[in-house]
């Protein structure tokens, strides 16, 4: 007698639940790791200033749907140090030990039995160890072969094989790729990357081999505005847009050297220092991403959204679905699980900023001009 519909997919669900629990249960035990946090990035907690690009930053781990960050800024403003350390602040990633592409142990099994002609992975001969999260730099020079991956020469040649030699965006897959100088680089490059950190896969077509494999990492690139600009159509496929200034408050360019200076002398007493603000902001944003399925928004304030952005004249619909995601992220980082207007207006700039259409003869502030806009819609809700 044959299965029903309902029934069948029932014991085939029982199934996968049980193949999973025994898959876990044979895994080998978890590999401390031979790579250590350096230890001596300098204290995300300990950072003077820079709260936009900081935020940013958190807020793109918190929800990486947000789509990274293009941070424009004065030279010598600590761009790659708040994003070293911020990578110091979060937790190990478990990855099947070895494995190019940091994919967890679910996803190694379904990429390599994927592969034509490949046998069953046993779980039991893999072994999971722990690494840091990874912090890629992309050189201003590289190729789109060095970034995406190419043919491996020296196994073609030796073994008449052809096979592939990922690249950085492989190294980068859950971690951080840093460009700097980005409004520098080659457009069509920028274009590859923006593509590949939307779809969380890279695909390379190479000689006769078809490559895919994950790649999910938070984009942040940063730049000197005085070098130039990205264009605009590159410019709005970033999530946000932070901006890094050289400070001009006495006591905190003061403090600055001095927390500088402490952390060169004694690095690892500096670290101890800020070592409980450390883990309280690791657990306040794991904290957060646990929360935010949980968060909700009315249709009111997604209304107000639209129409922000109506108002200022953005082209598409990306502004609107960067606010919503932004605020989503922004409500779970401060423990909230209802987004209202308020946590609107604290990320409006960061997501509109790069989006407004260019006016020559424009003086105000396109920071300004957002906080305007909003302060009228806010006024305009309150007066109904």
């Amino acid at each position: 007698m044959t299965q029903t519909e309902p029934v069948a997919k029932k014991n085939a669900a029982k199934k996968t639940v049980a193949a999973k629990a025994k898959t876990e249960s044979e895994v080998k035990s978890v590999k401390p790791s031979s790579k250590k946090k350096s230890g001596w990035a300098f204290p995300f907690t300990a950072i003077v200033g820079q709260e936009e690009m900081k935020l940013s930053l958190i807020l793109n781990i918190i929800d990486p749907k947000i789509g990274g960050v293009l941070v424009m800024g004065h030279r010598g403003t600590g761009k790659s140090t708040i994003v070293r350390a911020l990578a110091e602040v979060l937790p190990f990633i478990d990855r099947v030990e070895g494995d190019t592409y940091n994919r967890t142990l679910e996803q190694y099994i379904e990429g390599e039995e994927g592969k034509k002609g490949h046998k069953s992975i046993d779980p039991a001969s893999l072994t999971i160890e722990k690494i840091p999260i990874p912090v890629v730099d992309l050189p201003l020079g590289a190729t789109e072969d060095r970034v995406c991956g190419t043919i491996d020469i020296e196994q073609a040649l030796t073994s008449g094989v052809k096979a592939f030699e990922p690249g950085l965006l492989a190294q980068a897959n859950r971690g951080f790729l840093y460009i700097d100088e980005v409004n520098l680089l080659d457009d069509h490059l920028v274009d590859v990357l923006l593509d590949v950190a939307a779809s969380g896969q890279n695909v390379v077509e190479r000689e006769g081999i078809s490559i895919r494999h994950p790649a999910r990492f938070v984009l942040v690139g940063s730049g000197n505005p005085e070098e130039g600009e990205l264009r605009p159509q590159l410019l709005d496929r970033f999530g946000l847009h932070a901006r890094i200034i050289t400070i001009l408050e006495v006591e905190k360019r003061v403090d600055i050297v001095k927390r500088r200076r402490q952390f060169d002398e004694a690095p690892e007493a500096f670290m101890k220092k800020y070592s409980h603000d450390q883990q309280k902001l690791q657990k306040k944003i794991q904290t957060a991403k646990e929360l935010l399925p949980k968060v909700t928004m009315t249709d009111e304030v997604l209304t107000d959204i639209a129409k922000l952005c109506m108002n200022l004249g953005i082209d598409g619909h990306r502004g609107e679905l960067t606010i919503a995601r932004t605020a989503y992220a922004h409500a779970a980082f401060l423990g909230e699980t209802v987004v209202t207007m308020k946590h609107v207006k604290e990320v409006a700039s960061l997501c509109l900023r790069h989006r407004l259409r260019k006016d020559p003869l424009e003086t105000l502030d396109a920071g300004e001009k957002i906080d305007r806009e909003l302060a009228k819609l806010l006024g305009e809700a309150e007066a109904v």
